[in-house]
C-alpha cells in the first residue's frame, strides 16, 4: 500500500510533519514497516484542504489532531 503525504509549504504550515510522524509511528507500532509505503511528495494541487494524503491515490485531508483516527479507518483497515 502506497500512502503519499504532502510536504510542500501550504501542507507544513498546516502540520503535515506531524502527520508525518505520527503515520511513521503507527506504522512501526503495528508491525506493517513491509507493507506500507510511506513518502513525501510536494503540492498535490488541493491547498485549500491541507494536510493532503493519498492513500493508493484516493485523496484524503488529515490534520494532525485526525492522523491516529485517519490510520485506523483508511489504512490500517485496508492492510
Amino acid at each position: 500500500m502506497k500512502v503519499t503525504v504532502c510536504i510542500g509549504s501550504s501542507c507544513h504550515l498546516k502540520g503535515s510533519r506531524q502527520v508525518v510522524e505520527e503515520l511513521q509511528y503507527l506504522i512501526s507500532e503495528s508491525n506493517l514497516k513491509d507493507r506500507i509505503e510511506l513518502s513525501g511528495t510536494f503540492c498535490m494541487g488541493n491547498c485549500q484542504n491541507g494536510v493532503c494524503v493519498t492513500v493508493n491515490e484516493q485523496l484524503f485531508s488529515v490534520q494532525p489532531s485526525s492522523a491516529k483516527g485517519f490510520f485506523e479507518r483508511e489504512i490500517l483497515a485496508r492492510a
